[in-house]
């Protein structure tokens, strides 16, 4: 049985496209030539950021509505890899965040001791991407 996936593109400007098929390299090329009318047409070009491969055309289908609804702090932790903060992103406003996924106190100390040493770090990025700390003018 041929394999189904499940992709995300990130768009020209920015924005993420989500959207399923049984032929990931033939897809990405279709929406990179524009030959796919719709959302990414306008926003070329497009780069495979996150692929996963699933068992049936149904669950790559599933998993492309499912992502389609998440905002995009949740699909840039989905695409790092970082589940922990996918599950964290999962909680609504109104719904207290469980204590096993609450950020612990040694996350608080490494950020604690990269900001002395000049990096400025991104709460939801703070995991893989550090930048340099604007100086003050």
């Amino acid at each position: 049985m041929k394999p189904f996936f499940v992709y995300l593109l990130r768009c020209a400007d920015g924005s993420f496209y989500a959207g399923h098929t049984d032929d990931l390299e033939l897809r990405v090329a279709q929406h990179q030539a524009g030959k796919v009318e719709g959302y990414t047409h306008s926003r070329r070009p497009v780069e495979l950021v996150w692929s996963q491969e699933t068992a049936s055309r149904l669950e790559a289908l599933s998993a492309e509505r499912q992502i389609k609804g998440w905002g995009r702090a949740k699909k840039l932790a989905l695409i790092a890899g970082d589940w922990d903060a996918v599950q964290r992103h999962a909680w609504g406003v109104r719904n207290p965040l469980p204590k096993h996924l609450q950020p612990s106190a040694a996350s608080d100390i490494r950020q604690s001791i990269l900001h002395s040493h000049g990096f400025r770090v991104d709460s939801l990025f703070a995991s893989y991407a550090l930048q340099p700390r604007q100086q003050s003018p």
